[in-house]
């Protein structure tokens, strides 16, 4: 009996060894994962894909001309490490942020200098261009693909620029939020009831006059949402159509990026075929806004885009829009910059310089 008892206590005790090493074991794994999960975090980005960074983001290196924008409306500009020559080099972001042209452009014309941008040693890269993502991701540096199409993906979009950058961006990604929220309902109310749509057509800016944005582009959304209609069918971003093709959509109004009013009708009428379009002939012709980045192109001055547009196609419907006390009240706000009325009423003839 006793010695039964012994082998009993024996098997017991080797049991009670066996437990707490095997919980010993599971334990382990359980820290190593909480440690992990406090020093990274995971975002999804654009292309639907899972990006692991770290905690606390403090360099960005942002290869994306557009986004540069949105990294300067949330605030998140002192983190940023790397950027683009464009975005060095624009004079309305310079009038912003002037320390925008110290930061490190890791380019050689278009191409991405990998080297280049490891030395800028970013937490994150924030991209759009399929081949810039493919060899940022070579780094090893975690990339997100910030890339839209949309309303919807712009505001996605900010939304996870703002995630990336933590802090305080999220609250003012809020508030960006609301503004366009609040101006594409204001529009919707005042175009309410109104039948008529004109046929819209978009040049990429007046030194290629075959150069146009078709449908399934943030132009042809914003043409949408301001009451017009893309005076062309074929869809695609930056495009280049033939002049007779051009001619055929005979458009009732012609917005012009990267000039102003006046560059943009000096050079329709210098064009023996587009000089006898009816929205020439009309002086229905605008250059675009410009701004931090161009307002008509992906950005996030896009909140102003709808009511500019929107003015241009209905201006009976909008003549109480006041577009310089909302460009001025939306610098503000988002840049903390105080734009002069003379800037203002620059940015929004599509003057590329404040002065």
């Amino acid at each position: 009996m006793k010695k039964t008892q012994r082998i009993l206590l024996g098997l017991a005790l080797v049991f009670g060894i066996s437990v707490a090493a095997g919980c010993q074991s599971q334990t382990k794994p359980a820290k190593s994962t909480a440690a992990a999960s406090s020093t990274t975090r995971t975002v999804t980005d654009m292309s639907g894909k899972r990006v692991q960074l770290p905690a606390k983001v403090t360099r960005v290196a942002d290869l994306w001309h557009a986004n540069n924008q949105v990294v300067l409306l949330l605030g998140g500009q002192k983190k940023l490490v790397a950027t683009t020559q464009m975005i060095k080099q624009s004079p309305w972001f310079k009038t912003i942020d002037p320390s925008i042209s110290k930061v490190t452009a890791p380019f050689a014309g278009d191409d991405l200098q990998a080297e280049e941008l490891l030395k800028t040693k970013p937490d994150v890269v924030i991209a759009a261009d399929p081949a810039q993502i493919k060899q940022a991701k070579k780094t090893k540096v975690p990339t997100v693909n910030a890339m839209y199409q949309t309303f919807a993906g712009l505001r996605r979009s900010v939304n996870l620029t703002a995630q990336v950058l933590g802090g305080q961006a999220p609250k003012v990604a809020k508030r960006y939020q609301r503004i366009l929220n609040g101006n594409l309902a204001y529009v919707k109310r005042q175009l309410k009831g109104v039948t008529t749509k004109p046929k819209v057509l978009h040049f990429v800016n007046a030194t290629n006059l075959n150069q146009v944005d078709g449908t399934g582009t943030i132009v042809d959304e914003w043409i949408k949402a301001g009451g017009g209609q893309n005076a062309l069918k074929q869809s695609g971003n930056m495009i280049s159509v033939t002049t007779e093709t051009l001619a055929k959509s005979n458009p009732d109004v012609i917005i012009v990026g990267s000039a102003t009013t006046a560059q943009a009708r000096a050079a329709l009428k210098k064009n023996a075929v587009l000089s006898k379009l009816k929205a020439v002939k009309t002086n229905h012709v605008y250059g675009n806004p410009q701004g931090t980045f161009p307002w008509d192109r992906y950005s996030a001055e896009e909140a102003l885009q709808v009511l500019w547009a929107a003015q241009k196609l209905h201006p009976a419907q909008f003549k109480q829009l006041d577009m310089v006390a909302k460009t001025k009240a939306f610098y503000q706000e988002f840049y903390h910059y105080q734009l002069s009325t003379a800037q203002t009423n620059r940015l929004l003839s599509g003057a590329s310089t404040p002065k």
